[in-house]
Formats: structure tokens, sequence, C-alpha cells
């Protein structure tokens, strides 16, 4: 295994206004599109295309298919908000589901979700995939901050993340997992995420939890903790440490690190925590000493003899 080391309140729906391309697609246990790997399991694609109109953005697509339902929430400024609903209980055993995300030159989308997503067993224990593809234009922000995912005992899911960000365009992704409900082990879980930035690639890391993989549990990877998540930030703006910034390391609350990548201007945080509400406060640390890095460096600087 190769590892890279409190809910958003209810809002009121966006009153209805903007053109849609398509909205729509079954709700049944199938979904039109290719032969699934098992007969039981859903195959379904849902599409969001947010772009600027010259004055604020707007979402000319979106694009419901299985267990994606999409509607729009009241914007915030001129950023456009998406939340994804359930219509179905989904990832669950054969499932191919997949969710398609454009974002257009200048224009700012957030997506959420209402709940955590919970992979589950099901008729088979053929695994279920789940792939998200992103792209970012110029000048364009992308929000990406679902709840958690929830790997429950029997299943087997193989989640994706293709990420394509242009040279100016901006990312703050948040990545949460809890391996397992309540006194249960957790299922099988991998996850693959790849960015790339202007063609160049940016940030590629694996991730497998459960059994078969090996010594995912260990000291050296989770130990006790069953929390675990990151937090992506991609901005032309930010000014990034030269170090790794420890932000917590206590076994009783868990422990994080605040990376900058290779690439100038991206950071990562990295979390694993008890339980899912430190790990959120822990990534939201991450965030906030994220952009007080440059402040305390020209403080430092202004320090210094």
């Amino acid at each position: 295994m190769n590892v890279t080391t409190a809910h958003p309140p209810t809002e009121n729906l966006a009153p209805a206004g903007e053109p849609l391309e398509a909205d729509g697609g079954p709700h049944g246990r199938r979904s039109a599109g290719p032969t699934p790997a098992h007969p039981s399991g859903v195959v379904a694609t849902a599409r969001i295309r947010a772009t600027h109109n010259g004055r604020t953005t707007t979402v000319p697509l979106l694009h419901n298919d299985g267990p994606f339902h999409l509607r729009r929430l009241r914007a915030h400024g001129e950023q456009a908000r998406v939340r994804v609903l359930g219509a179905m209980s989904a990832p669950l055993g054969g499932d191919r589901l997949a969710l398609d995300i454009t974002v257009e030159t200048h224009a700012g989308l957030e997506v959420t979700n209402a709940a955590a997503t919970i992979a589950l067993r099901g008729p088979t224990t053929v695994p279920a995939t789940y792939d998200v593809r992103v792209r970012v234009g110029d000048h364009a922000t992308l929000h990406w901050l679902p709840e958690p995912l929830i790997s429950t005992q029997g299943s087997t899911l193989h989640q994706t993340f293709a990420i394509d960000l242009a040279p100016t365009s901006h990312l703050l992704m948040r990545e949460e997992q809890l391996l397992g409900r309540s006194g249960e082990p957790p299922g099988h879980l991998t996850t693959r995420l790849t960015v790339h930035r202007g063609g160049r690639p940016l940030l590629e890391q694996h991730t497998a939890y459960g059994d078969p993989a090996p010594a995912w549990d260990g000291p050296a990877v989770l130990g006790t903790h069953r929390a675990t998540g990151q937090l992506l930030l991609v901005d032309p703006e930010l000014v990034t440490p030269r170090e790794p910034r420890v932000i917590c390391d206590d076994p009783a609350q868990g422990h994080a690190v605040l990376t900058p990548l290779a690439a100038p201007r991206a950071l990562i945080a990295t979390a694993v925590a008890p339980t899912p509400a430190q790990l959120r406060h822990l990534l939201d640390i991450a965030l906030t000493y994220a952009y007080e890095t440059p402040k305390s460096q020209a403080e430092g600087a202004r320090s210094e003899p």
C-alpha cells in the first residue's frame, strides 16, 4: 500500500430559472449505459457543467442518472453551488458510477452532498467503482466538499479521482473516509487520486484500506484510528511553506500534517483521527494554517536582524 501522507447546514434550494440541457435519468436499480460487470449493478454517469456568462456563474448542465440527483443551491456571490442527493442506496457491489464535473473559464462552483456516501455489499461481492472526473478551466474555481465516504463490512469499492487543472485554476478538495460503522470492521476501500495542472503531473496517490490490503491498520498507517482524509489546495496566489507543518500529533485527537507539493502553489493536508468530527476539525485547522503561512513568513522575515 502506498499512502501519501460540523456538517454544512441545510439550506434553501435555489429557485428554478436557469435552463438545463438535461435533467433526467431513471431512478430504478438499472440505468442506461454499458453492460455492468454484474447483472444487479447500476451503470450511471451524472454530469455538471458550470460556465461564466460575463456577470456570474451559471450551471446550464445538470444531468441526473442512477443514484445521482443534482440540485442547485443559492449562490455564494458569483460562485454557483450544486448539491448531490442520493436517489437510491449506492454504491453497492457491481455498481459502475461516475460523476463528470466541468468548470469553464472564469466560473466558480462548489459541489457538496446532502449526507455521507455509504459503500455496501449489496447482492454480490463484485467490487463497485465510483469515478469522479474533473476539469477546471483558466481562472476558474472548484470547491469539492462532500460528506464522508463510509466503508461498511463486506463492501468493496474502488474510487478514482482524475482532475485536470488549467495553470491559473483554483481547487479546494476535501476527501474523508470512515472505515466501518460503530463496532464493525470496514470493507475493502481503495482510492486513486491523479491531478494534472497545465498538462503536467501534480499529484499521484493511491491508498488501500481493509482486508486484503496489508498493514492498513498498523502503526505506520492508521493504527487504532478509523477516520482518515485529506485536503488538497491548489491556488495560483498561494505562498507555500518550504517545510511540512505538523498540525496535531496526539494519539487521543489524531495526527495531521500540512505538506507543500513539489510543484509551487499547492499544499496537501493528510489526517487520521478517532472520529469523523475530529477529522473534520483537523482538516479545517489545516486550511486555516495554509492561508496563515504567507503572513507568518512575512512577519518572521521582518523580525530577523
